[in-house]
């Protein structure tokens, strides 16, 4: 696979006013913003996607966004990745194996996607996509492992230390080391560009866990399902269908995540109170 990469930069700086509420002077200075471009992705020579993103880590979010949406079942089913930087954003062109093709061909839809949208193109109730797992139960993650990952995951989300604008997703051993961890302007696509970066180095979904610095609706769930790994952590709080995917898939939801407490939301081996409390 090509090694796409972007020379524009994740971000800009601007002039912002500040605006005194108390009508004291206002004051202007260099404001931090991240750079939001469009990101069109295409299979072979058929346009499938046009998702707004921070354009960094394309080759890890092809390859996560790729497997989240049913594409490919595996990393070995992209053959190539070609990255065209165009004056508007990027041109992403993604060559699958014969197989994956042929299926994707079969199953093709129209998307165009959005940093707040999860099922964008699905024009029926029976369109909404949903993942499959096996039925093996994963390992419990204690408390402490939360607690670590949340109290260095800072450390790991430069852009946002510059910006304060953007999503990141971290992949932690059990024990709470942060392992992997990617951000966008998107949640989705921050979840998306972990998920390939994991793929890429070899990293067993189900030997750790996922935490998520933006609120849990249903499609990080299923994101996180087809990924592998048995718990999601997220720092906002979810919604009824995240509740009920994660119930349904085996997936270990917590949410509301601060560096002293958290909600267990989903059954797990280990009482929602021990995290909780």
């Amino acid at each position: 696979m090509a090694d796409p990469k972007s020379s524009m930069p994740t971000s800009r700086t601007t002039i912002g006013r500040t605006l005194r509420y108390d009508r004291g002077a206002d004051r202007a200075g260099a404001v931090e913003v991240p750079v939001e471009v469009p990101v069109n992705v295409v299979y072979g020579n058929l346009p499938y996607a046009v998702m707004m993103m921070t354009p960094a880590d394309l080759d890890d979010f092809v390859l996560g966004f790729s497997l989240t949406e049913g594409i490919v079942s595996g990393a070995g089913e992209i053959r190539d990745v070609r990255v065209q930087e165009q004056e508007q954003g990027f041109v992403v062109t993604v060559d699958l194996a014969a197989e994956a093709f042929g299926r994707h061909l079969a199953r093709r839809r129209s998307l165009s996607g959005r940093t707040s949208c999860g099922l964008c193109g699905v024009e029926s109730l029976d369109q909404i996509p949903g993942a499959s797992r096996g039925a093996e139960p994963a390992m419990p993650v204690a408390p402490a492992a939360i607690e670590h990952a949340l109290s260095t995951l800072d450390a790991h989300q430069p852009l946002n230390r510059l910006t304060r604008a953007v999503h990141a997703a971290a992949f932690c051993s059990m024990d709470g080391e942060i392992l992997m961890a990617r951000e966008d302007v998107g949640r989705h696509n921050a979840l998306d560009k972990l998920i390939g970066a994991c793929l890429r180095a070899g990293l067993a979904a189900r030997d750790g866990f996922v935490v998520i610095t933006s609120r849990c609706s249903f499609e990080m769930i299923e994101k996180a399902a087809i990924f592998g790994t048995g718990t999601l952590v997220a720092i906002s709080a979810p919604t009824s269908l995240a509740i009920d995917r994660a119930k349904a898939l085996g997936i270990a939801l917590v949410a509301v995540a601060r560096r002293d407490t958290a909600v267990a939301f989903t059954p797990s081996r280990q009482p929602p109170e021990a995290i909780a409390s």
